[in-house]
C-alpha cells in the first residue's frame, strides 16, 4: 500500500490464548514467540461480545493491535448497531468497521495497521476486573515480575492471569517455586468467590465483554429475510439429508455434463495431431515415440482431467462462498458421533473432496491424537479431485453416470466403516461439536474465480509438468520395453484383481498424482477407446483400487509432517489393503 510492502500471516482462528488444538497453539506460540509489528484482530460483529474475548487477552499481551469489525452488513441484518469509536476507547486500540465481502473498510483497515506499527510499542494496559479478583492478579504478577524464567515474552499481569486459568503450557514452563505461589493464589481466589478460579477469569472475562458490548452496542429490531427459514429446511433432521442428496446429485451431474461433453471432441483434436505425427515422422522411431508421449501428456490434462476438473472446482468454490459447507458439516455430525468422532472431524473429510493435502492439515483442528489419526486416515480415502477425474473418465464416461454415483456411495460407506472400525479399536469419548456456522451469502465471481484459479493452478503448474513427463517417460518405456519388466513384477497383483498385465506400470504413476494412472492407463492400452480393451469388470476395478490406494506422495509428505512416519505408514498399509478388498469384491460384481 502506497508503495509500501507488508508481509501479511494468516494465523488459524481462536477464542482464546488458551490452546486447546494444535491449531490454537501454533496461533498461541507464534504470538508469543515472533516479532510482530502490529496484529489485525478480525471479530464476528454480528457476534461482538463472544468475539471480544479473545481481544482482551491481545491487548493484555502488549501487542499493537488493531481491531477489524467485520460483517459490519450481517450486524445491521440482525438489529446491533455498533459505535467504533466508543469501542476503541475502552479497549485503547484503533478499531476499523470493513465488510470483507464487498471490500468495504479494507483500504481504511490496512492504512490503520501500517500506521499502528510505525508507532512505538506500548505497555499492555487492559481492563480490569472485580476488586477482589483484581487483587489477586495484581499481587500475583508482582511476585512473577522480578521472578520471570521461561515465560519473559508474557506481560506479568497477562501470565498471571493465564496462570490462574491454570493453562498447562504455562504451568509446564514454570518453576516449582511459581507453581507453589500460583496454587496459593488460586486458592485465595477460589475461597474469595466460591468458585474454581479458571471459572472465576472465565466469567470475568465474559462479564468484561459484554459490558464491552453493551457500552458501544445498542441492539433494535433485526430484519427478518429469507435465510432463516433456508436454514431451517437445510439443516432439518429430514429435509436437510434430502436437500444435501439431491444437491450432490445435481452437482455431479453438472461435472459429469459438462467432462462428457468436452471431452470427445478434444480427444478428436489431439488424435488427429498424433495422426499428422506419424505422418511426418514414420511409423516408428524415437523422435516419434517422444512426440506422441508430449501429446499424449497434453491431451490428458487438456481433454480428460480439465473438462471434469474445472467444473468440480468452480462448483466447489460457489458452495464455499455460499457458506453451505459448514451446514453439511452440521448434518454429518450425528453421523461422525455415530463412527465414534468428534463432529468437527468432518471438516477434514469434505476439504478431502478438493485435495487430501489441505484435508491432512486440516486434522490439526482436533485435540485428540486419535481423533487426529482416524480423521487422516478418512480423508485420505475421500475421493479428491484428482481421483473424481479417473472416476468420471473412466467409469462415468464409459459405463454411465449411475455408476460413478455407486462409487461415491461405496466411499461414504468405506468412509464410515472405516471410522468406526478404528473407533472401536481406539475407543474415547468425543465431545459435541462446536462449529462456527457463517450467514449465507451471494458468491461473488470474481471470488469464486480467484478460488478456482488458485486450486487449477496446482495442477497446471505442478501436476501437468509431471503428466507430460511421466507420459514421455512412458513411451520411453514401451520404446525401450523397460514397462515390460516392472509389469512382469507387479502381474502376481494385476492377476489377483483381473486386470491387463500392462495395467501395473500405470499403478506406481498413479502414486505421483492419481490423475496420472488414468492418463498411463490411456497410454499403456495404446487407444483412449478403453472399453475396446477392457471389460466394464475391469474398468470399474481399477477405478474402485486407484479410489482407494496408497495416497499421493504430496499427501504422504502432508502425512508426514502432521503425524510422523509411523503414523503415515499405517495410513498407507490401511489403504492399500482396503483398496484390495474392495477391488476384489467389485471384480465379483455381475456387470
Amino acid at each position: 500500500m502506497n508503495g509500501e510492502t507488508a508481509e501479511l500471516i494468516d494465523l488459524p482462528g481462536c477464542y482464546s490464548l488458551t490452546a486447546s488444538t494444535p491449531a490454537e497453539s501454533a496461533t498461541r506460540d507464534f504470538l508469543l514467540q515472533e516479532e510482530i509489528d502490529a496484529v489485525i484482530n478480525i471479530i464476528d460483529a454480528s457476534v461482538l461480545s463472544r468475539s471480544l474475548e479473545l481481544t482482551l487477552q491481545l491487548v493484555e499481551l502488549g501487542l499493537p493491535v488493531a481491531v477489524c469489525l467485520n460483517m459490519m452488513d450481517e450486524a445491521h441484518r440482525k438489529g446491533i448497531r455498533i459505535d467504533g469509536g466508543t469501542l476503541a476507547g475502552e479497549l485503547g486500540v484503533p478499531v476499523v468497521e470493513t465488510v470483507a465481502a464487498e471490500g468495504v473498510g479494507i483500504h481504511e483497515l490496512f492504512q490503520t495497521v501500517l500506521e499502528l506499527a510505525r508507532k512505538p510499542a506500548v505497555p499492555a494496559c487492559g481492563l480490569r476486573y472485580h476488586c477482589d479478583t483484581e487483587t489477586v492478579i495484581t499481587d500475583l504478577a508482582a511476585w512473577l515480575e522480578p521472578n520471570l524464567t521461561g515465560q519473559d515474552c508474557l506481560p506479568p499481569r497477562l501470565l498471571a492471569i493465564k496462570l490462574l486459568e491454570g493453562d498447562e503450557h504455562m504451568l509446564d514452563m514454570a518453576s516449582a517455586a511459581t507453581r507453589e505461589s500460583v496454587a496459593a493464589a488460586r486458592q485465595e481466589l477460589a475461597d474469595a468467590r466460591g468458585r474454581p478460579a479458571e471459572e472465576v477469569i472465565e466469567s470475568e472475562r465474559h462479564a468484561l465483554s459484554m459490558q464491552l458490548f453493551e457500552s458501544c452496542a445498542r441492539v433494535t429490531h433485526a430484519v427478518k429475510d429469507l435465510r432463516e427459514q433456508l436454514d431451517l429446511l437445510l439443516t432439518h433432521r429430514v429435509w436437510g439429508y434430502l436437500f444435501l442428496g439431491g444437491m450432490l446429485a445435481a452437482f455431479f451431474g453438472m461435472v459429469y455434463g459438462a467432462g462428457s461433453l468436452l471431452e470427445p471432441p478434444i480427444l478428436r483434436l489431439f488424435d488427429q495431431a498424433t495422426n499428422a505425427a506419424t505422418s511426418w515422422l514414420g511409423a516408428n522411431g524415437l523422435a516419434l515415440t517422444i512426440v506422441t508421449g508430449l501429446l499424449q501428456g497434453l491431451s490428458g490434462g487438456v481433454a480428460i482431467v480439465l473438462p471434469y476438473l474445472l467444473p468440480f472446482l468452480i462448483g466447489m468454490a460457489i458452495l464455499e462462498d455460499v457458506g453451505y459447507l459448514p451446514r453439511v458439516a452440521y448434518l454429518m455430525d450425528s453421523l461422525m458421533h455415530r463412527i465414534g468422532l468428534h463432529g468437527v472431524a468432518i471438516v477434514p473429510a469434505i476439504l478431502g473432496y478438493g485435495c487430501s493435502v489441505p484435508a491432512v492439515m486440516a486434522t490439526r483442528i482436533l485435540a485428540s491424537a486419535r481423533d487426529r489419526f482416524i480423521a487422516a486416515v478418512i480423508s485420505t480415502l475421500v475421493p479428491c479431485s484428482a481421483r473424481m477425474t479417473v472416476i468420471f473418465g473412466l467409469v462415468a464416461f464409459y459405463l454411465g453416470p449411475f455408476w460413478a454415483l455407486l462409487i461415491y456411495a461405496l466411499n461414504i460407506l468405506v468412509v464410515a466403516g472405516s471410522g468406526k472400525l478404528l473407533s472401536t479399536i481406539m475407543p474415547e469419548s468425543s465431545p459435541g461439536l462446536i462449529l462456527e456456522v457463517p450467514p449465507y451469502h451471494l458468491p461473488k465471481c470474481r471470488v469464486v474465480l480467484s478460488k478456482t484459479w488458485l486450486r487449477l493452478r496446482e495442477f497446471i503448474v505442478v501436476a501437468w509438468p509431471v503428466l507430460i513427463a511421466g507420459s514421455v517417460l512412458l513411451s520411453l518405456a514401451e520404446h525401450y520395453h523397460w514397462d515390460t519388466a516392472v509389469n512382469h513384477v507387479l502381474a502376481p497383483f494385476t492377476v489377483l484383481l483381473g486386470l491387463p498385465e500392462v495395467v501395473g506400470t500405470t499403478l506406481i504413476f498413479g502414486i505421483l498424482r492419481k490423475e496420472l494412472s488414468m492418463i498411463m492407463l490411456i497410454q499403456a492400452l495404446g487407444t483412449p477407446h478403453v472399453l475396446s480393451v477392457m471389460t466394464a469388470s475391469q474398468i470399474v476395478v481399477f477405478t474402485l483400487f486407484v479410489t482407494f490406494y496408497i495416497p499421493c506422495v504430496a499427501t504422504l509428505a502432508a502425512l508426514v509432517k502432521e503425524t510422523g512416519w509411523k503414523v503415515t505408514a499405517a495410513v498407507t498399509a490401511y489403504s492399500l489393503l482396503a483398496a484390495t478388498l474392495i477391488a476384489l469384491a467389485g471384480r465379483a460384481l455381475p456387470i
